[in-house]
Formats: structure tokens, sequence, C-alpha cells
């Protein structure tokens, strides 16, 4: 639809007029106006700066340059304009912005609404910290529930656990993404909650004293969860613009890598603190006393759990607080913890904010004056009593385009392979070594190239390290490497090219076990030579991981047949990703003890290079979409490939 502007300057200066085809204020200037009005306004727009007054009124009358002394009055901007909240459509990716894209390369500085992304990723970090920090101590936890479970049986065990939570999710994430595209719900509703009853769920996993009970709380904290497609939705609806997708849609694998780092070292430092620090918490310690730590001895793995709620419960006051509602039908609702949030920002941090367009006054002693910043959802200081206008709404059976079943299906796919490497990874780092002196399976020897046995036995700590190089690596070419490549290579060549360094990690994995180390057996695996071969492996799965993962959710984002069901559409790639993390870990940790029965460890390893070789082969049929192929009633396309609502 059209929307029209007036600047009004409201004494005898010269009016500026525009019409625009887009719902926002940056449309182009028709081509019959004055030079030095068009100047004018793009002095605003574009520079969001009033400053040099010849500019800013014009040239053509002299004596506006020179105002009387006696008739000086300030004189006030006013912006008039009949958009309506919920009335217009979502920008459209066209072919041309799709070249916009590939010439203008933008930087990280440039994106838009850095603060509101700032707050998604603070809540998307909060979830790998948690996530992670379980890979460096749940071999050994699942240990203590019962110490007479074979190493295979334990294996089998954590692969359960890890399956658990994203099967869970693959339950509810539609829901949740049809929750969040209604009125009744909304984005943001939708992530808090989901943070909350996260936090909940880690708390009584690190209280667990069995199995089941781990498991249930596992459970638990995926049927509430349902944030990550959420929040590409709102990153999606934030940055509107392909040529900022390589920059803003690489911020969730960034944090997830972020997560990596931190999360492996906190749970390895803090798992069971009694038997790595018992001076301090032990028996006649500083802070146990006579009898220790009672608690700390009774749940071992709790503190490192406690301390992933502490991260998610300061996610969820930042979100209720700061985060600002992106959804058509949501966004004009008063929201109690925005306004709150908006006063701590005014009183407490000094903030000068406003809650949409006002009226600007300027005179001759300040002319310097910025236009305040348009908020993602703008509440009146008075609630608006007027309801939302409502827009349709693509049917869900009519979403099964060609294109969105064989992104979903190639994403499925990567999910599988990378969330099993990602369970398999920290049980081979705990597996017991092969010990001649006391093998396992009995009276085996090793011989040729496929049979032999044995993981690092590396104890919590090392782990920790281990699996933050994961993290070190990831964001080091995220931030430097892959918004260049993509720019250059496009989402879609950049996720077929990348995905072909998996099935390479795959093989090689298993034969870190026959790198020669400085301890022997039984002791856990050291040395420098053992340690750049795992670095040397690590760093291909990174690179793969690094190109593949954020071009996935760019593809899943543009192949959209709709902008109504946006958070429908990501809501289905949380579910299938998270149905084929729950098969992969399962399937993969049997494998692995399997194995280990048979002399074979690198038996999984293999079998999940066929699996990554597959997805190379789905990913041939992978599109990059325009976010718009169906048009409801009302909607027409435009030569130039826009699509406009028509009235």
């Amino acid at each position: 639809m059209s929307s029209s502007l007036r600047y009004e300057l409201k004494d005898d200066s010269p009016r500026l007029s525009m019409s625009s085809d887009e719902s926002d204020v940056g449309g182009s200037v028709d081509s019959s106006k004055k030079t030095s009005a068009r100047e004018g306004l793009e002095n605003v727009e574009n520079d969001h700066f009033l400053g040099d007054r010849s500019r800013s009124l014009g040239q053509d009358d002299p004596s506006l340059l020179r105002p009387s002394k006696t008739n000086r009055r300030p004189r006030e901007l006013s912006i008039d304009t009949n958009v309506r909240a919920g009335t217009a459509l979502p920008q459209i990716d066209d072919s041309e912005q799709t070249e916009a894209a590939k010439d203008d390369f933008v930087s990280w500085r440039s994106l838009p609404r850095k603060d509101q992304l700032l707050i998604l990723t603070l809540s998307r970090l909060s979830e790998p910290l948690t996530q992670t920090s379980l890979g460096a101590y749940l071999f050994y936890q699942l240990k203590s529930f019962n110490p007479s479970y074979p190493d295979s049986t334990i294996s089998y065990q954590a692969g359960i656990i890890q399956a658990a939570f994203p099967a869970a999710q693959f339950l509810t994430a539609i829901l949740w993404g049809r929750f969040a595209d209604s009125e009744y719900g909304g984005r943001k509703r939708v992530i808090w909650m989901g943070l909350f009853g996260t936090m909940l769920s880690v708390i009584g996993f690190g209280f667990s004293t069995s199995f089941p009970m781990a498991v249930c709380f596992r459970l638990f904290g995926g049927i509430v969860n349902g944030n990550i497609g959420v929040m590409r939705t709102m990153i999606s609806e934030i940055i509107k613009e392909k040529k900022y997708q390589a920059r803003a849609f690489i911020i969730m694998p960034m944090t997830f890598n972020i997560g990596v780092i931190i999360g492996p070292i906190l749970g390895g430092i803090l798992a069971d603190p009694v038997a790595s620090y018992p001076k301090i918490f032990g028996l006649n310690s500083l802070i146990g006393g006579k009898n220790g730590v009672q608690w700390m001895i009774k749940y071992p793995y709790a503190l490192p759990n406690l301390m992933s709620a502490t991260f998610l419960f300061t996610s969820v006051c930042a979100v209720w607080l700061f985060l600002e509602e992106t959804s058509e039908l949501c966004k004009d609702k008063s929201d109690p913890g925005l306004r709150i949030g908006r006063w701590i920002r005014r009183h407490i941090f000094r903030q000068n904010i406003a809650d949409g367009y006002t009226a600007l006054r300027m005179d001759e002693s300040n002319t310097d004056m910025e236009l305040q910043q348009t908020p993602i959802s703008g509440f009146p200081e008075t609630p608006s009593t007027d309801k939302p206008v409502a827009r349709n709404k693509l049917p869900f059976r009519r979403i099964w385009t060609p294109n969105l079943v064989m992104t979903l299906a190639s994403h499925g796919l990567l999910a599988m392979h990378v969330g099993t490497f990602n369970s398999l990874w920290f049980i081979y780092l705990s597996a017991p070594r092969f010990d001649p002196a006391d093998p396992h399976p009995k009276n085996y020897k090793p011989h040729g190239l496929v049979h032999f046995t044995g993981g690092l036995a590396l104890p919590p700590p090392r782990i920790g390290l281990a699996l933050s190089i994961l993290g070190v690596i990831g964001i080091t070419l995220q931030l430097f490497i892959y918004p260049r490549l993509s720019h250059r290579l496009g989402a879609a060549n950049s996720y077929r090219i990348f995905l072909l360094l998996f099935p390479v990690t795959y093989l090689l994995v298993p034969f870190l076990s026959r790198v020669p180390s400085t301890s022997s057996p039984p002791a856990g695996v050291s040395g420098l030579l053992i340690w750049i071969a795992i670095t040397a492996v690590l760093f291909i799965q990174v690179l793969g991981r690094t190109m593949a993962l954020p071009s996935a959710i760019i593809l899943i984002n543009n192949c959209c047949p709709h902008p109504s069901v946006l958070g429908t559409v990501h809501g289905l790639g949380q579910s299938v990703s998270s149905l084929t993390r729950t098969f992969g870990p399962i399937m993969g940790g049997w494998i692995f003890g399997r194995g280990l029965d048979m002399g074979i460890v690198g038996l999984a390893w293999w079998i999940l290079a066929l699996v990554a070789v597959c997805g190379s082969v789905a990913a041939r049929w992978v599109k990059d979409g325009g976010g718009h192929e169906i048009l409801l009633e009302g909607e027409v396309r435009e030569s130039d490939g826009t699509v406009r609502r028509v009235e």
C-alpha cells in the first residue's frame, strides 16, 4: 500500500512532501521535486541529522537564511502519516534487493537495531552455556547413578539424555511457532517463557539422583522451549534486507560458539567441587567446615547447573524488560515489562529514548537535531485502545511448497549429524582408552585399518578444554571469514560447498585413538601431538559448521512462502531439527557402544559420515527463495518483484 508523509515547518518555510510504496519513512523522493528540497529531505531521512540550514531550508529564498530578530520563534517539525500498525506488509526481498546485497558489503556496525539484537544474543547465549557445560561431566554423572554399569551402557544413556531435549522440542516447536504468530501470544512472550522453563529444568537436572529423573527434567526443558525458531523469526523481522542477512543470521551460531567456549570450561571446573577442591568444600575445609558442604557431597553435579540457571534468569529479566515485540498482531499491545524497562533506561541509565515519532523543535541556537530512532514496537505513554488491523494469514495446508520441503529435509539431515557429533564427541573424549593389560573385548588385539578401539579418557577439566576449542575456532571463523565468503558465494552456494567438509571430519575422528600419547593407558591421553591432532580435526568440522549452519538458517527464512507464517516456518525448521537430533544421538550412542564391544571405535563415526554424504546430496535441490512466493487476496506483485496490498 502507498503511504504519504508530510514534513511541515510551521511558519513560512517551504514544505517538503513525499510519497512512497514502502511502509517506513525511508522511501525514495519523486524526481519532479526540486533539487534543494530533495537534498533537505535526504539529510533528514538518511543522516537523521538537521544540520546546515542552507541545505535543510533550501537556497531559493535567501531571506530564509536571515531571520528577523523581531520575529524569531521556534519552529516544529511534524510528521504526518496515514500508515497504521498492522496494515503494512513486511518488506519483501526482491531481485533488485538481491543485487544490492551482492554489491554492497556491510559491516557489523551498519546492522540496524543493534540494541534488540544484543538482547536476542544474550538470550541465545544462556542456552548453549547450559547445553555445552553438560558435556564436560555427563559421562561421570551418569556413572555416579550406577557405577556398576559398563561403558557401553553409559554411552547409550548419554545419547538418550542428549536426545531427550530435542525430542520434546519436536513435539512442541510447531505449537510454539503458531503461538508466536497468534494475537494471543507473540514472539516476546514465547521467548521469556521458554527461558524460564529451561531454568527450572536445569535446576532439577542438577539435583537428579537417578537416570529416569534426569531424563524427565530434560524432557520438561524441551517441552517449554521453542525459542530458537522464534528468535530467528524476530531477527528476520528486524533485519529485512538481504544485504544484512549474512551478518544478522550468523549471530545465533556465533552465540552458540561463545557458549561452547565458556560452558564446557565452567562445567569442567564446577563439576564435583568436593572432589576437585577438597580444601575448599570437603571435610575440614575452608567453606565446608568439619563435615564439608553436604549438598555438594550429595549432589556433586548441581553447582554447574545452578550457574546455568543464573544465566537463564538474567536472560529472562532482559527479555521481559527490554525486548520489543515484532509480531504485526501483537506489537501495538500494551507491554508492562517494556514500560518498566524504558523507565529504567531513562531514570537509572540516563538514556534519551523515545516512544515513537515526536515533534522536534529547532531554533537558531540549537540546529544540530537528531531524529529519534523508531522502535520496532512503539507504545505511547497512554496505551492505544484501537485494535490492530487484521491481516490475511496463509493457511497451514498451503505452506508446503517444494522448496520448503527440500530445505527442511536438507536442514534435518544437517542437524542430525551435527547434533550426533556433539553428543558422540564428549562420549569419545570420556571413554576409557584401550589398555593391552586389560583389553576390552576380552583377548582383543588391534589389527588392520579398521579394527582398533578405545576413547581418550580425558577428565572433566580437559574435556571442557577440548570442547572449548570448538568455540574458539568457530567464533574466529564467523567473525572474519563467513560474512565475506557468504557475500561472495551466496547462501545457497556456501551451504552446498561446506557441507562436503563434514564427511571428512567424521572419517578422521576415530584415528585420534591411534595418535601417540605421552601417558600410558588407562591414564588419559596427553602431549603436544594429540592436542595438535584434536585441533586439526575440529578445525575441519567447525569450518563446515560455521559456513553451513548460518546459511541453512537464511535458506529456511527465505523459503517461507508468505510473511504471515514466518514464525510457523521457523517453528517447522526447529521441529524437524529437533526430530533428527532426537534419533541421531540415541542411535549414535547405541552404535558407539556396540563398536566398543566389537573393538571398532570408528563404527559410529563412519556411519555418521554416510549420513553427511546424504545431506550433501539433498542440498543440490535447495534454492534461495524470496520470502513471499504465494500471494493472498488483495496482494499484487509489481513488475520489479515487490509485493503490495491493494485496498
